[in-house]
C-alpha cells in the first residue's frame, strides 16, 4: 500500500484551549477533542478516475475504511478485486491534503457504475441515505436474507459485550467524543474494534480490516455499536453476512425492517442487565 511520505499525518486527537468551569469559578486548561476532517475517495480503473465519496471521519484507519466503504457498497466483492489503496501523492494537493485523499485501485480496467453517489457526493458523520426506497437498493444490488443457521448467543454473552467494548474504546476515554463499532466470536471474544466521530465510517473501518484480512463473509460473528443502531449499520451488516447486531441505545425503524427483511438479530438498550430483541430472537439463548 502506498503512503504520503516526509509529513506529519493528522492525528486521532487535538489539543485546543478551553474555559473550563465549576464551583470554585472558570479555569483556563486545554482539553482533548475528536479530530474530525474530511476524507475524499478516489476510484479509479485502467486511465480513469472518479470522486467517489467524500466522508467526514477521524483519521486513522483510512485504508480500512476506503475498503469497507466499496465493499458494504457492492462496488467490490472481495478483497482482491483492489489493486492497491494509498494517499493520493498528485502535486496539486499540498502536503496536508495528501492525507485527506486516498486512490482505491482496481484491478479491473473500466470503472463500473457509480451514479447512484452523485459525484462528489458528501456523507455526514451522522447520517447517510435514508427511506424506505433504499430497501429495494440492497435487492438490486444482490444483498440476500442470512439463514437461520445454527449460530446461537447466549444473553449473559450479549451483556457483556458493552463493557468489552467501553474497556477497548482507548479515544474515547480521552475526549467522550467517539463513536466504536466491534466484531465478536459467539463467545464473545473481541476480534476487532474501530473508533470514528461517525458510527457508520467506524464499521466502513471495522469491515474493512475484516476484508483485508480475508476473513469476510462474517456469519459467525456478533456485531456491537455504541449509540444506536440506524439503517447505515444494518445495511452493512447485511452486505457482510453479519447475523447479530446488538447496540447500546434503540434501533430506528428502518433499522427493524431491514433486520427483519435481512433475517439479521437486532438487540437495543444492552446495558445494566437489559436488552430488547427487536427481531431474530431464535439465535438468542436467555440465561
Amino acid at each position: 500500500m502506498n503512503d504520503a511520505q516526509g509529513h506529519a499525518r493528522p492525528g486521532r486527537t487535538s489539543e485546543r484551549s478551553i474555559l473550563a468551569y465549576d464551583v470554585s469559578g472558570a479555569h483556563q486548561r486545554y482539553d482533548d477533542l475528536v479530530t474530525e476532517e474530511p476524507l475524499e475517495l478516489r476510484l479509479r480503473a485502467g486511465l480513469t478516475r472518479t470522486t467517489l465519496a467524500v466522508t467526514m471521519r477521524t483519521p486513522g484507519n483510512d485504508f480500512e475504511l476506503a475498503a469497507g466503504f466499496v465493499f458494504n457498497e457492492s462496488i467490490i466483492h472481495e478483497y482482491h478485486d483492489i489493486a492497491a489503496i494509498g494517499y493520493c501523492l498528485d502535486d496539486e494537493l499540498t502536503p496536508d491534503q495528501q492525507y485527506n485523499v486516498v486512490n482505491i485501485d482496481l484491478r479491473a480496467t473500466t470503472l463500473p457504475n457509480v451514479d447512484r453517489f452523485e459525484r462528489h457526493f458528501t456523507m455526514t458523520s451522522a447520517c447517510g441515505v435514508c427511506g424506505r426506497a433504499v430497501l429495494k437498493r440492497l435487492e438490486d444490488l444482490g444483498v440476500t436474507p442470512i439463514p437461520a443457521d445454527h449460530m446461537r448467543v447466549n444473553l449473559s454473552t450479549i451483556h457483556g459485550l458493552a463493557h468489552t467494548l467501553r474497556a477497548a474504546q482507548t479515544i474515547f476515554e480521552r475526549t467522550g467524543g467517539l463513536h466504536a463499532a466491534a466484531l465478536f466470536s459467539p463467545d464473545g471474544k473481541m476480534l476487532a474494534v474501530r473508533e470514528d466521530i461517525g458510527r457508520h465510517n467506524a464499521l466502513d473501518k471495522l469491515i474493512g480490516w475484516a476484508l483485508m484480512e480475508r476473513r469476510t463473509p462474517l456469519e459467525n460473528t456478533i456485531l456491537f455499536v455504541s449509540g444506536r443502531s440506524s439503517y447505515e449499520i444494518l445495511q452493512k451488516a447485511a452486505v457482510a453476512r453479519i447475523p447479530v447486531v446488538a447496540s447500546v441505545s434503540a434501533p430506528s425503524s428502518l433499522a427493524v425492517d431491514l433486520a427483519r427483511n435481512y433475517n439479521i438479530t437486532l438487540l437495543g438498550f444492552v446495558r445494566d442487565g437489559r436488552a430488547n430483541c427487536y427481531w431474530g430472537p431464535e439465535r438468542i439463548i436467555p440465561s
